[in-house]
């Protein structure tokens, strides 16, 4: 997490200063206008490593760099602008080096940035939503300065990966999670940014295989999907021999480099990936976050899938999702094929993703623990579905600071696999609970990485339940379905758990007066001496 690396954070905010004071003090514009040149930089890196490999290969690679492009701005006053140029103007290792801010400026602006904006062509979701994008710095030496830091911040990020074990961190969510942060706008409508070591956690949970149609049905920055696509070059660098797998920072399997994709693997990856949101601006930022991650083709829409407007179902083998707890919901437009009729955002949701799970699909969702034992009708026809339609798996109950510093609310992980639409019967017959009591990270506000690796135990918990035999309920542990129905549905962890009772000893009465008189006069005496020092 960004908070950890101390001098990431520092670079970061001081690029957020920098544009502050160059005129850019809307924090999304501002995070807007840092992940266009992330982007870009990033882009670079991703073209130059593919050539490397490709040559090592003995294999002929075309970059999106490759070829020739007209363009607007010309540095060269001697070059006719009718003459194509060599995409190779368009690097980030070119521009920066441009010795006037005034000509760097113009050749991003009108050189660069319609190039990235138009980068996987006509038809492509990215080309789409970039469509309206607009380049706001208007200061050269407020661009000078910025590329300046990127390039100290991407330093930064190759040494925090080589030292703490993991890949290219989620740099994009971590940005817009700390600029949100200083306006205090972080957790508005029940929206907060999933901490990575909890996606990873919900990745190893639901396996996704390669070929999975994966979504996230408010997608945000996409840190879901980037988190199922790390899962699966995890996996794929397993069957690897040639491969060395690491363990990260938070005590999990990785192997995430792209390079290790073949062709055929990289085609499948590029059709995978699948997230929606309402906030345009998230939009893009997701995509590009996963473009920057090698996912060439992200399927990310600008669209409500509470709305009339959506209509998909059975559809996708995986679902990661941390949807709104909370927000202002259109009822006019909600969708009439949502079963519950409530204005509680989260139980829309869960309802929903239940219906875009193909049968056999399996999700892993984040919901607040009111969800899982609250009275209403609404919480508990949802509670039905999950256990009708769906094999409801598992109830991970996660410490209540998890979302610190954004909320204290105690939230859970549903883990379900779908069985059949509108089922009739319950296809749960028995339900694992499990209580995380630390995720490895300090519950207070500052999080602080701690010395032990409970997620990865958590897995094997979860992944040998069937087997373990266990005799009490003190920290997981199953519960069929009748008993589950004999308490009104209720699936919270609380519910079933088992309570330890120690005994408590006391001195006897006397013994304790007589103390308490010793005491008194020990207080007494202080008071005398007191009051003869005093006259």
């Amino acid at each position: 997490m960004l908070h950890n690396n101390p001098i990431l954070k520092s670079l970061i905010n001081s690029l957020w200063k920098t544009l502050w004071g160059g005129g850019i003090s809307n924090p999304l514009s501002a995070i807007e206008q840092i992940t266009y040149l992330l982007f870009i930089k990033r882009l670079d890196e991703i073209e130059n490593k593919r050539e490397n490999e490709n040559n090592k290969k003995g294999k002929k690679y075309v970059s999106k760099f490759t070829g020739d492009y007209f363009p607007e701005f010309i540095i060269n006053k001697n070059i006719s602008k009718k003459k194509s140029r060599p995409k190779s103007e368009l690097r980030w290792s070119y521009f920066k080096e441009i010795s006037t801010n005034e000509d760097l400026l113009n050749h991003v602006r009108y050189n660069v940035f319609p190039f990235i904006k138009n980068l996987n062509g006509e038809g492509s979701s990215f080309t789409k939503y970039m469509t309206n994008a607009v380049f706001i710095i208007e200061k050269p030496s407020l661009l000078a300065d910025a590329i300046n830091k990127i390039d100290d911040i991407f330093i930064v990020i190759e040494k925090d990966a080589l030292e703490g074990g993991h890949n290219f961190q989620d740099i994009q969510g971590d940005v817009y999670e700390m600029l949100l942060s200083e306006i205090a706008q972080a957790g508005k409508n029940g929206q907060f940014r999933t901490p990575r070591h909890i996606i990873k956690l919900m990745s190893e949970l639901v396996k996704p295989k390669l070929g999975d149609k994966i979504v996230d049905p408010a997608c945000g920055t996409s840190g879901f999907l980037l988190g199922a696509y790390q899962y699966l070059l995890t996996d794929l660098a397993r069957k690897k021999s040639n491969i060395v797998i690491e363990k990260d920072e938070d005590g999990f399997e990785i192997s995430s480099f792209s390079s290790i994709l073949e062709d055929k693997e990289k085609a499948i990856i590029d059709q995978s990936f699948y997230g929606f949101d309402i906030d345009i601006t998230m939009v893009r930022l997701g995509l590009m976050n996963l473009i920057m991650h090698g996912i060439d083709n992200p399927k990310i829409n600008y669209k409500d899938t509470l709305s009339k407007s959506y209509n998909e179902s059975n559809f996708y083998d995986i679902i990661l999702a941390n949807p709104p707890f909370t927000g202002k919901l259109d009822e006019d437009d909600l969708n009439t094929n949502l079963r519950i009729k409530t204005g509680s955002s989260e139980l829309l949701f869960l309802d929903r993703i239940s219906s875009m799970l193909k049968i056999g699909g399996k999700a892993a969702v984040i919901i607040p623990e009111g969800v899982l034992f609250g009275s209403s009708n609404a919480q508990k026809q949802i509670r039905e579905i999950l256990l009708k339609d769906n094999h409801l798996e598992a109830v991970i109950s996660l410490p209540s600071g998890a979302f610190k510093p954004y909320t204290g609310v105690k939230t859970a992980i549903l883990v379900f696999t779908k069985i059949k639409e509108n089922s009739d019967i319950f296809n749960t017959k028995k339900v694992w609970f499990y209580e995380l009591k630390s995720d490895g990270y300090s519950l207070d506000d500052n999080r602080r990485r701690l010395k032990d690796f409970p997620l990865p135990k958590t897995i094997t918990f979860f992944e040998e339940r069937n087997k373990s035999k266990v005799k009490d309920r003190k920290s997981h542990f199953f519960v069929k379905i009748k008993e589950i129905q004999d308490n009104d549905l209720d699936l919270s962890y609380n519910r079933y758990r088992e309570y330890e009772y120690q005994e408590q000893t006391y001195e006897p009465p006397k013994e304790i007066l007589a103390k308490l008189i010793l005491l008194e006069e020990e207080i007494l005496n202080d008071i005398r001496e007191l009051n003869d020092l005093i006259g």
